[in-house]
C-alpha cells in the first residue's frame, strides 16, 4: 500500500515537492478516530516515545527518591538542543544519583544551534555526552538503575533490566509484541522497536488519560505529562516545534518528535492519541502534518490559531529572506480531515 501525499511544497504557484505519509488518531478505548495511509505498517518511533520510556523512572518511585523536579522529569522525556540549561540539568540529575557524565553511554554531539556550539568552542571545549539530545533520558535510566539496585554498567543493552522493563511497558501500552526481531539500535545506542502507528496512537491516548492501565502506571503517566507541559523548554528548546506547541496550548497538548519524520501526541481533553510518519523522514513535512491535525481537532482561540498557523503553513524563504513558497497540507489531507 502506497501512502498518499499529505504535504505539498510550493515555489510560486507550482508544487515543487511532495511528502507522503500516514497518520493515525486513536481514542483511549482503542477505537480509530481517523486514519490515512498505512497505519498498520511498523515504524521506528525513535525519540517520539521518550515519555513512555520514562514511565518506570516515576512508577518505581525512583524519581521521588532522587527528588527530580518537573524540569528534570521533562528532560528525561526530551530531545533537547544541548543548550546550557539542558546540559546543566542533566548534570544535576546524575549528581543526585551519585553519578557523572562518565556513566552516560549515549555518545556526544555538538549542540543543535550554532550559537551554543560557538559558546562551547570559545572555552576550547568539545561536546560531551551531556550535550547529547538524549542525555536527560539516559540520566533517568541511570538514576532508575541506581535506586532499584541494578547495575548502571551497560544499561543500554537489550537484556539489561532497565531495557527489559521499558520493553514490558511498551508492550502494555501499545499492545504490540516486541522482540529482537522488531528491534534496532537507536542513535543513542538503546534498543528501539518497530511498532504500528495505530498502536502508538493508542498508547499516547492512554498516556494522556491514564485509562486502560494500572492505577500506578496511570499516575506515572500523569506526572510525566504535567512535567512536560509545565516545562516545555526542557523537552526541546528554542525554535523547536515541541516546545512551541506545548507553549501555545498550555497543558492541552503533549507532543514529541522522533527521528525520521515521526511525531506522537496526546490530547487528554478529547481522549485522543496521535502518531504519524512522514515517509521520507523530513521533519518539515511531519511538523506540517501534526500542526494540521491539531488545527482540525482542537477548538482554537484567536491567540492559539495565530501562533499555530506558522507551523501549519511554513513559509519558504531564499537567501535574501524573500518569501518564495510554502510547506503546507495537501488538498487530499485537508479533504480527508474535513470529511471526518
Amino acid at each position: 500500500m502506497s501512502n498518499p501525499v499529505l504535504v505539498d511544497v510550493t515555489r510560486g504557484n507550482i508544487i515543487e515537492s511532495r511528502h507522503t505519509g500516514a497518520i493515525s488518531i486513536m481514542d483511549e478505548s482503542g477505537s480509530s478516530v481517523f486514519s490515512i495511509g498505512n497505519v498498520q505498517q511498523r515504524v521506528f518511533p525513535r525519540s517520539a516515545i521518550k515519555a513512555l520510556q520514562a514511565i518506570p523512572l516515576v512508577e518505581s518511585g525512583a524519581a521521588e527518591a532522587l527528588d527530580f523536579d518537573d524540569a528534570e522529569l521533562a528532560l528525561a522525556c526530551a530531545s533537547h538542543n544541548g543548550e546550557s540549561v539542558h546540559v546543566n540539568t542533566a548534570r544535576v540529575m546524575l549528581m543526585k544519583a551519585g553519578l557523572s557524565e562518565e556513566d552516560l553511554m549515549c555518545g556526544s554531539h555538538w549542540p543543535r544551534h550554532l550559537d551554543d556550539s560557538i559558546e562551547l568552542a570559545k572555552t576550547d571545549s568539545s561536546p560531551c555526552p551531556l550535550h547529547n539530545n538524549c542525555s536527560g533520558k539516559h540520566a533517568g535510566f541511570l538514576g532508575l538503575a541506581k535506586v532499584v539496585g541494578v547495575p548502571t554498567a551497560n544499561y543500554i543493552d537489550y537484556d539489561h533490566p532497565i531495557q527489559q522493563e521499558i520493553r514490558n511497558i511498551l508492550e502494555d501500552l501499545t499492545g504490540a509484541k516486541l522482540s529482537q526481531e522488531q528491534a534496532g539500535i537507536d542513535g543513542c545506542s538503546i534498543p528501539t522497536y518497530a511498532i504500528e502507528l495505530d498502536k502508538l496512537a493508542f498508547a499516547f491516548a492512554k498516556f494522556g488519560t491514564g485509562e486502560n492501565m494500572a492505577q500506578e502506571r496511570g499516575q506515572a503517566c500523569e506526572t510525566l505529562y504535567e512535567a512536560c507541559v509545565n516545562e516545555p523548554y526542557m523537552v526541546a528548546g528554542k525554535e523547536r516545534f515541541c516546545t512551541s506547541i506545548m507553549d501555545i496550548f498550555q497543558g492541552r497538548v503533549f507532543v514529541k518528535v522522533g527521528a525520521e519524520g515521526v511525531f506522537c501526541a496526546s490530547l487528554p481533553e478529547l481522549g485522543y492519541g496521535i502518531a504519524l510518519k512522514c515517509d521520507d523522514g523530513t521533519t518539515r513535512g511531519a511538523e506540517v502534518m501534526m500542526a494540521t491535525v491539531l488545527k482540525k481537532l482542537l477548538q482554537l482561540n484567536k491567540s492559539e490559531y495565530k501562533q499555530l498557523m506558522p507551523w501549519a503553513t511554513q513559509p519558504l524563504k531564499n537567501r535574501r529572506a524573500i518569501h518564495v513558497g510554502d510547506i503546507t497540507a495537501s488538498e487530499g489531507l485537508l479533504a480527508e480531515l474535513k470529511s471526518k
